[in-house]
């Protein structure tokens, strides 16, 4: 497993002889590992306890590191432990719930709890609607995962995904100032979970999917939308899609090419495949091709097909293309990758049209390097953060399902996603746009206030809107 620049601490127990400190931090030199910050946490006659924190890559590293350490001579090292950062930062988890209110009277616990809650139950019971108002539901969303389609790592199950459930509903909370609470399903099975959903869903305000695995999500989510009158959103379809539509709005203007006018191939025909070939289609582009690893998917084509393929053959792909990946790509403007890494070689990018537009967003490694194709590329686009252009889903939600609450909208709907697309690439000004620079930061406030406010807006003129708060 990838650890890109991860820092692990190794406390060591050193003999107090000179030059026992260089000796250990030689070893990690030896073994590639980079030094950062060495404290002194006990001096004792004989030894010290020092922390050495040790940036890494890999694994396999850190055991080098360890074997390296531990084969000092003489017994001059000792480890104590080997601590990683990333897993201090998860002990106890990520997220806790706090009161408002703080109870430190009996007075405060007979408002807060018995008698004086009858008092607000009994208003809920004759106007249910009140709950918005008096309990928790208008501000809470859950984030619901079966563990099937886990950020690259594939089906890990629903409990090995808690870490990334909690980190979502971190995220709601930092850019969308929205509780979210994780909720894992022990089932694969769509009857049981839309069951399950629909039996706990009064407790929110929202609904957000999220790694599902294609194609049991669409219809997961077409029927808890056909069933709810809260919003539901799956954020690996429509998050995905609606930061990537965002993208190719600013890069377009820059290669001054038109959205209805463009060729698109699309790597990739799951859950975000399909979602930016649809919405890509909202926002005026005819020509789309996507592929999946049996090659293009046309009309009539038989193998590895499922329902979900068939419907899309007969929206995209208009001249009925057929080959492999590498066939689609000739003369087009625009490749977008949701599918595995270095799938993408350069000379199919050379094959493609003037000033190639190429979002590699697979992740944790994209379907081509990036400084492979930056003299071919006019504009490329990728998942990580280590690169210019993150398309991130963070862009998305939160400010989504912000609009949404706000407005009491009853689904989130393609005009609602449309606004928010428009919204997050208008946060940058035409003059400022530049090839590395298409796609805001998600740490830029504006972005979230305005895909909110745009969204409500939408949720409004959509008509689905229940209480206009703008």
């Amino acid at each position: 497993m990838k650890l890109t620049e991860n820092l692990i601490t190794f406390r060591l127990k050193l003999k107090n002889i000179p030059g026992t400190l260089g000796l250990a931090i030689t070893a990690i030199g030896k073994c590639g590992g980079i030094m950062g910050n060495i404290q002194i946490i006990r001096a004792e006659k004989g030894f010290k306890i020092r922390d050495l924190a040790v940036y890494v890559s890999t694994d396999k590293q850190v055991k080098n590191i360890a074997d390296a350490l531990s084969n000092i001579g003489k017994g001059l090292v000792g480890i104590i432990s080997i601590k990683d950062k990333v897993f201090e930062l998860h002990e106890k988890g990520k997220i806790f719930i706090s009161n408002r209110i703080s109870i430190t009277t009996f007075e405060d616990l007979s408002r807060v709890y018995t008698p004086g809650v009858a008092k607000v139950c009994k208003a809920i019971q004759e106007r249910p609607e009140l709950a918005r108002e008096y309990t928790i539901i208008k501000n809470t969303v859950a984030v619901v995962t079966d563990g099937t389609a886990v950020l690259g790592l594939g089906d890990i199950g629903p409990v090995a995904g808690m870490p990334v459930m909690e980190g979502k509903s971190m995220l709601f909370k930092a850019f969308g100032d929205i509780d979210a609470f994780p909720i894992l399903l022990r089932s694969k099975e769509v009857d049981e979970i839309v069951r399950t959903i629909l039996t706990i869903a009064p407790t929110f305000g929202g609904i957000n999917l999220e790694d599902i695995s294609a194609p049991r999500c669409f219809e997961i989510e077409k029927r808890l939308k056909e069933s709810l009158t809260i919003p539901v959103f799956h954020d690996d379809q429509h998050g995905t899609a609606v930061v990537c539509l965002a993208g190719l709005i600013n890069a377009l203007k820059l290669v001054q090419k038109k959205m209805e006018d463009i060729s698109v191939v699309i790597s990739g025909a799951g859950a975000a495949g399909i979602s930016i070939a649809r919405i890509l289609l909202n926002a005026g582009a005819r020509n789309i091709v996507v592929c999946d690893t049996a090659g293009i998917i046309y009309k009539e084509r038989k193998t590895n097909m499922n329902p979900t393929k068939t419907a899309l053959a007969e929206i995209t792909n208009p001249q009925n293309e057929k080959g492999t990946l590498s066939d689609a790509l000739q003369g087009k403007d625009v490749f977008i990758g949701v599918s595995g890494p270095n799938i993408l070689t350069r000379d199919m990018v050379k094959s493609m049209g003037r000033d190639p537009v190429v979002f590699a967003m697979a992740n944790p490694n994209p379907e081509i390097e990036p400084d492979l194709i930056e003299d071919i590329a006019r504009i490329i686009a990728t998942g990580r953060s280590d690169y210019h252009n993150q398309i991130n889903n963070v862009l998305c939600f939160p400010g989504i399902f912000r609009g949404a609450l706000n407005s009491r909208a009853t689904t989130i709907n393609d005009d609602m996603k449309m606004a928010a697309a428009h919204a997050i690439a208008g946060v940058i000004e035409e003059d400022h746009l530049s090839e590395d620079y298409i796609i805001p930061s998600v740490f830029n406030k504006k972005v979230h206030k305005n895909v909110a406010t745009a969204v409500a807006a939408a949720a409004v003129e959509s008509g689905v809107a229940v209480h206009d708060m703008l």
